[in-house]
């Protein structure tokens, strides 16, 4: 998505930033490791397709990336830092993982259907959540937990945005006439966020269920389980993460310098 293309997340314990080309050779590196291929369901891609990747991400309507880094240095945080400097807090030996939202439109028979008995185009649409810590070494810190509960505040600041981007794009997850019904109602709304996590996934699983998600149906085909958050606001409000602030990104040298 383009609303987050200049926009940096920071609490006390995780810096959140943008997906830019910078990030591109580490995060290569990362997805050459088959364990993590395995566990994201991802196939190997080159280089370049790499960056390709990267580019189109960006421009996505129904995918907001962030890179997770290492928290700013307490100074910087104290110094009331307004703006990030890219390639300096999050230099490759500051990146942890990354965390991302993929938005589609709700699909349900049972709340989907017209009064004609014809299936009708969803208003509502489902945030799937995923994070991945790709180092053993950042495992296990709560670096994960961090990341997710400011993605998610920043969602929850941010969702009426997120769903215009959503809402306005031309492509395919939302067709001609779901738009034009949405262009006469409303901005499409959130129905729920959801994970889907290995069932073997215990500490994954642990964490989810921490931040207020719940198991819905049982495991399926594939070996996933899903778990659900159906009020965002209610689970916000009762843990808040510390520090939360957003932040310029800035691509060039700024005044204000944030680094590790």
């Amino acid at each position: 998505m383009k609303l987050n293309e200049s926009i940096a997340v920071s609490t006390a314990n995780v810096l959140l930033v943008p997906y830019d080309r910078r990030h591109v050779p580490t995060y290569h590196a990362w997805m050459e490791d088959p364990a993590i291929q395995e566990a994201t369901a991802s196939e190997r891609l080159t280089l370049d397709e790499e960056y390709e990747n990267q580019e189109s991400w960006r421009v996505s309507h129904d995918k907001l990336t962030f890179i997770v880094c290492q928290p700013l240095a307490p100074v910087a945080t104290a110094a009331a830092t307004t703006v990030v400097v890219a390639g300096s807090a999050d230099a490759p030996d500051t990146m942890v993982g990354d965390v991302n939202l993929f938005v589609y439109p709700y699909d349900d028979d049972d709340d989907s259907q017209s009064e004609g008995g014809e299936k009708a185009e969803p208003l509502y649409v489902v945030g799937e959540i995923d994070i991945m810590i790709a180092e053993s070494r950042n495992r296990g810190r709560g670096v994960g937990r961090a990341a997710v509960l400011a993605f998610l505040n920043y969602v929850s600041r941010n969702l009426e945005s997120i769903l215009h981007e959503f809402g306005c794009d031309s492509g395919d997850a939302i067709e001609a006439k779901q738009q034009q019904q949405q262009q006469q109602q409303s901005t499409p709304r959130l129905k729920v966020l959801m994970a889907k996590i290995n069932e073997g996934n215990a500490k994954s699983i642990a964490l989810f269920r921490s931040l207020g998600f719940e198991q819905e149906g049982q495991v399926n085909y594939f070996g996933e389980l899903k778990l659900v958050l159906r009020d965002l606001d209610k689970a916000i409000s009762a843990i808040a993460p510390e520090g939360y602030v957003e932040l310029s990104y800035a691509r060039e040298t700024q005044e204000t310098l944030a680094t590790p």
